[in-house]
């Protein structure tokens, strides 16, 4: 049988562990013990930090690996890179991995081949520039985090020190990013790539707080936009991928789109996204098994080819008060039937970013305009 290391354990990683078990791979998944899901699921656990990439990659050597995969985390596709370089596995090229992890050298690859994305500047402190230089509004953010986690958006000068090393606390190389506020609605694209060839399989409407934080609050497929704007999507996102150098595996690319339909780039990663888009907005409204695809590539096996047979819609939404709870009971009381999963926390204090929020539910109809009024409205930036 073969073996799979997969890098983490959290929630995130379950799908993947449950996927590669289902297509007879003995699991070996590496994360600092903590309790989470993936260290009873999987068939070996190794309490190794995703962080400890030497470490792992002795264990890994020890094994026999076979494939090295994640899902939904930019910090385990450094130790996934590392790893399966390391090995001669399937993977991105470690330069490629640094590209779509740190938000600096992304943007720097992007201005190299004139992808469309917001100009911005690398900081340590307040120190590194002067404020009245800045055309605001900004948005400033961790240089190696996801999940909203410390990005925050100033309309003006107050409170940017504040900013900056709120930024840096929440991220590993404490440095910040300031960059140009980019107007739009928000979309993300998920996409599967093969020995360098692209395709676009899913392009995700965003819902979110909104400034400051932007935490998102929902996800909707299909994302609803014309087959013209989809298909500018398309070029831009592959193109951009090529500017990062992915090659192999999950894209998870975030973009804005303005009243004038300019696209925006925001970021890229080479991992699928989190908040149940990957694992099961895709397969629910476009019938593609994306986690599959992903452990495919890990081994060195061509993913299915992608074709749409029949658009399905499929939406989430996470609770953050009781305007969401509310959504839920109308939800369960007028269309039962919409509901796929649900998981409904009992806590009801502050969300500061993704990992705070008390659970979510996802649906699954015949149409977007099934989904919609169970989903949060969209906050005007």
């Amino acid at each position: 049988m073969k073996q799979i290391a997969v890098i983490g354990a959290s929630y995130l990683q379950l799908p993947l562990i449950l996927k590669a078990k289902d297509m007879g791979l003995v699991t070996h998944v590496f994360a600092w013990a903590a309790g989470d899901v993936g260290e009873t699921a999987a068939d070996f656990f190794y309490p190794i930090s995703i962080v400890e990439k030497e470490k792992i990659l002795e264990e890994c050597r020890r094994i026999g690996i076979d494939a090295v995969t994640s899902i939904g985390s930019d910090l385990a596709m450094v130790t996934v890179s590392y790893v399966a370089d390391s090995l001669s596995l399937p993977c991105n090229s470690p330069e490629a991995v640094k590209r779509s992890t740190d938000k600096h050298a992304m943007r720097l690859a992007f201005e190299a081949h004139h992808d469309p994305s917001p100009r911005s500047v690398l900081v340590e402190s307040i120190g590194d520039i002067n404020p009245s230089k800045l055309n605001y509004p900004v948005i400033v953010k961790p240089l190696d985090r996801s999940g909203s986690r410390g990005i925050t958006k100033l309309t003006g000068p107050k409170h940017l020190e504040e900013a900056i090393e709120n930024a840096k606390a929440c991220g590993f190389q404490k440095q910040a990013l300031i960059e140009e506020f980019a107007e739009g609605a928000e979309y993300s694209v998920e996409s599967i790539s093969w020995q360098g060839k692209h395709t676009i399989l899913a392009v995700t409407e965003k819902f979110t707080t909104g400034s400051p934080h932007f935490i998102e609050t929902g996800h909707l497929e299909p994302a609803g936009l014309s087959e013209q704007m989809m298909e500018k999507v398309s070029r831009t996102v592959t193109h951009a991928l090529d500017s990062l150098g992915i090659t192999m595996g999950a894209g998870h690319s975030e973009v804005k789109i303005d009243d004038r339909g300019e696209i925006r780039i925001i970021e890229i990663g080479g991992r699928m996204g989190g908040d149940l888009i990957g694992s099961d907005l895709v397969p629910l409204s476009a019938g593609y098994d994306f986690v599959k695809a992903v452990i495919d590539c890990a081994l060195g096996v061509p993913p299915e080819p992608f074709v749409l047979k029949e658009q399905k819609a499929a939406g989430v939404r996470f609770l953050f008060d009781e305007e969401d709870r509310a959504a839920y009971a109308e939800l369960c009381r007028k269309h039962p039937e919409l509901l796929v999963r649900d998981e409904i926390g009992e806590g009801n204090g502050e969300v500061s970013d993704s990992s705070s929020r008390h659970g979510y539910f996802l649906m699954a109809g015949n149409s977007r305009e099934e989904i919609l009024p169970y989903l949060p409205g969209r906050k005007k930036e």
